[in-house]
């Protein structure tokens, strides 16, 4: 019978215990270099689409690890960000900015921000697991699982690590560009954001290439003063 200390500890990590069970095949099948693949940041009209790549101990079990998306307390997100960088063998992250992402779409944006975590890891993986498709020009081994984030305790790790960068990131831009609220809603497509790109036109973090952006797009904002002008009524 297992000791009371193993049962309570079970029961009070539902979540980790369901993602890590599903990685034991892989354990089973003599892997220890297991890493998790995940971008975060599709959706928004500004700012980077950020990857992580993440090799968690095959020990590791870190409370309260889930899918970014289902982690809602800002805080939390954060600190467990922060236990999975100290805990992990390795980790890396990769960006695309918005003008790449304008470029070549946002599809092939995500694979190139995924490849360049990858290709920073300090440690070559001896196996990925992303959420959602493989990463092309890595020879590495690789599966894809939709829903990855949400499956598997690699994954939901970098979800973790990669939204938690760019929720940092997203909140110093906010700084050098205060009329659109970024600390708050870090470049999604809320009314808040889609009211002042209304009102002050987009700036150089957003996608132009994004329709909403597009259609409030007059002339060279810059030029224009229309966003120092918006700024001085703050």
């Amino acid at each position: 019978m297992a000791p009371v200390a193993s049962r309570k500890r079970k029961r009070a990590l539902p979540a980790v215990w369901s993602l890590r069970r599903r990685e034991r095949p892989y354990r089973e099948r003599g892997i220890v270099l297991l890493a998790g693949v995940d971008e975060v940041g599709v959706s928004p009209l500004a700012g980077p689409v950020v990857a992580a790549a993440v090799i968690m101990p095959p020990d590791s079990a870190i409370r309260g690890v889930n899918d970014s998306k289902k982690v809602l307390c800002e805080a939390m997100r954060d600190e467990l960000a922060g236990r999975i960088r100290e805990e992990a063998v390795a980790f890396a992250v990769g960006m695309a900015r918005p003008r790449e992402i304008d470029r070549v779409n946002i599809y092939q944006a995500s694979l190139r921000a995924m490849a360049r975590a990858v290709l920073r890891l300090s440690i070559r993986p001896e196996l990925l697991l992303v959420d959602a498709r493989t990463v092309p020009g890595i020879d590495v081994p690789q599966e894809g699982h939709v829903g990855g984030d949400g499956l598997f305790y690699q994954i939901a790790c970098a979800s973790l690590v990669a939204k938690v960068y760019r929720d940092t990131l997203m909140r110093r831009l906010d700084r050098k560009y205060p009329a659109y609220g970024f600390a708050k809603h870090k470049g999604y497509p809320t009314p808040e954001h889609c009211a002042a790109l209304a009102r002050v036109g987009p700036c150089f973090i957003h996608r132009r290439g994004y329709r909403r952006v597009a259609e409030t797009a007059q002339g060279d904002l810059f030029a224009e003063g229309r966003l120092e002008r918006a700024e001085a009524e703050r």
